[in-house]
């Protein structure tokens, strides 16, 4: 770990983590913690060492004139505090980065470390798949747990899943044997439009964030760019009749399975969304960013 900066006491902090790559689908889950971090002004305290982690060949590094300075960007992961202030101050720790190339249980020994020196209380890792879903439809985002107990607390689907993982399953698994509670969110994200962004999948995960953590996140332009990507789909769908034909199908299929869902909690959800929302805007309406990062200077971790 390559520390930028002694941080202060946190209060009742959360780890949010988000790594491009195979646990990514159209980037729906880097550019949800990416979000975070451009709405509260997040600044760099940290990093991991590239060396230890990643294989340049797969992951080059990239170099940028910085005043005429020749300078090298590597690929890594970061991390960074913000703190929010509506409707109780709490800091949101932020850990975004690439999937390691190796070394991955050495990967996360070393971010459970971090996690335990700051005090964190909960671990959320977010991703997103490929799946068998109309980009029509609302975006289906389950959430899941190794651990019985958090599975029972926080009303969430303990983990079945068996097959090939990234790096988000690993992490979640050595917080469970670590005995750090940690729930992961996977957005589904249509198979025939996987090409990022796909801002309407961010969304989604933005809001389970906000659910979880009872946090008003200002969506930003999320809500205009993620109608727009679903007018753009719609286009390119309404000129090939076998994908549109394809759509129905899976339209059909979801609005069967999810029928019970879509007229109970799942309106209820949305219901609650909006009245926090609604309760706490301003005098105009408008609701000022409600949270600040926690002053330190600026990433200097490049080279």
């Amino acid at each position: 770990m390559i520390e930028l900066e002694d941080l202060p006491e946190l209060i009742d902090p959360v780890m949010i983590c988000a790594f491009e790559g195979w646990n990514d689908a159209g980037d729906a889950a880097s550019a949800a913690l990416g979000h975070l971090d451009e709405t509260w002004g997040g600044k760099v305290f940290a990093a991991l060492d590239a060396e230890d982690y990643y294989d340049f060949q797969v992951n080059r590094p990239t170099i940028w004139l910085d005043g005429g300075v020749r300078r090298i960007t590597w690929p890594t992961t970061r991390l960074s505090v913000v703190r929010v202030t509506e409707p109780k101050p709490r800091d949101l720790v932020l850990v975004r980065g690439i999937e390691p190339s190796m070394r991955w249980r050495s990967y996360c020994n070393e971010l459970l470390g971090f996690a335990h020196e700051l005090g964190v209380e909960l671990v959320v890792v977010l991703g997103a798949l490929l799946g068998d879903t109309p980009h029509t439809r609302p975006v289906p985002v389950s959430g899941v747990t190794s651990d019985p107990a958090v599975a029972r607390s926080l009303d969430l689907e303990e983990s079945r899943y068996e097959g090939p993982t990234g790096i988000v399953g690993v992490l979640q698994e050595a917080c469970a044997h670590a005995g750090v509670p940690a729930v992961t969110f996977w957005a589904a994200v249509p198979h025939y439009v996987s090409q990022p962004p796909n801002p309407k999948a961010t969304l989604a995960l933005i809001n389970k964030v906000e659910d979880l953590l009872d946090l008003r996140i200002p969506p930003g332009e999320l809500g205009d760019d993620a109608r727009a990507w679903q007018l753009g789909v719609d286009q390119l769908a309404a000129e090939d009749s076998e994908v549109a034909e394809y759509v129905q199908q899976l339209e059909e299929a979801q609005d069967t399975a999810e029928l019970p869902e879509a007229s109970g909690d799942a309106i209820a959800r949305e219901f609650e969304r909006y009245l926090r929302r609604r309760d706490n805007q301003g005098p105009k309406g408008e609701k000022p960013i409600t949270g600040h990062a926690t002053e330190r200077p600026k990433d200097d971790d490049e080279e």
